[in-house]
């Protein structure tokens, strides 16, 4: 009997001061969140309403670990009631979900008052999502490029080609290879990997200096930044 009670019975108690507390605390942990999320988004479509959510979502997640405190039943209640809202939000993007999930886990921390937690917590992840995002980590190739040209069919300026390509990339993969202007050129696209990103330009232009080349252009990306 003592344990159902114990279980049952009324919740802890907490005061104006502790409540403001945790609320500050959830407030601007999940806003430095949301504030690296910001910083290291990467995406097409940003969303501003989604930064407010993490903010959001960490003060009611506050509010309801405080609610529920240690009464079973609240808790119980709470999760009955949640279980009735559905939340039909698409997220896209993997990296979105951890975003909000750690501010949530923010809010459980605060909530609970484990005040360490949260802040080591916070400034452990904003710093690896930091160290992430400007580090080549998880890449496959750091600088690629997609390279473009038109010579006339049995053009002696094939070797040439082959010459300047290796001295300036580190892998050169022939993609297609087609006939333009009704035959009188062959148009080459080659997948290429730079051996540094400055030789973009020496590249271009030592391409350029052979007679009967022409169309070069190289369109260049960062494997880092996903479209």
């Amino acid at each position: 009997m003592d344990q159902f009670i114990q279980v049952f019975g009324p919740a802890r108690v907490l005061g104006i001061e502790q409540v403001l507390c945790a609320l500050l605390a959830s407030f601007f942990l999940s806003a430095a969140i949301a504030a690296v999320y910001r910083w290291t988004y990467q995406g097409l479509s940003y969303s501003r309403s989604f930064v407010h959510t993490q903010v959001l979502a960490s003060l009611v997640t506050a509010m309801l670990i405080m609610a529920i405190g240690n009464n079973l039943a609240r808790g119980l209640g709470i999760l009955g009631t949640l279980a009735i809202v559905r939340f039909r939000t698409p997220i896209r993007d993997p990296r979105d979900i951890i975003f909000l999930f750690a501010a949530l886990a923010v809010g459980i921390a605060c909530g609970a008052s484990v005040f360490g937690v949260a802040v080591v917590g916070t400034l452990f992840f904003c710093l690896a999502a930091l160290y992430l995002h400007w580090s080549p980590f998880a890449s496959l190739r750091v600088y690629e490029g997609l390279l473009r040209f038109s010579l006339p069919p049995g053009s002696w300026s094939r070797e040439k080609v082959r010459e300047i390509l290796g001295r300036y990339c580190s892998s050169v993969v022939l993609v297609a290879m087609r006939e333009a202007v009704q035959g009188e050129v062959l148009e080459y696209s080659y997948q290429v990997r730079l051996i540094d990103p400055t030789y973009r330009a020496d590249l271009l232009d030592a391409l350029r200096g052979i007679e009967d080349i022409s169309d070069v252009n190289l369109l260049m990306h960062r494997a880092t930044v996903e479209i």
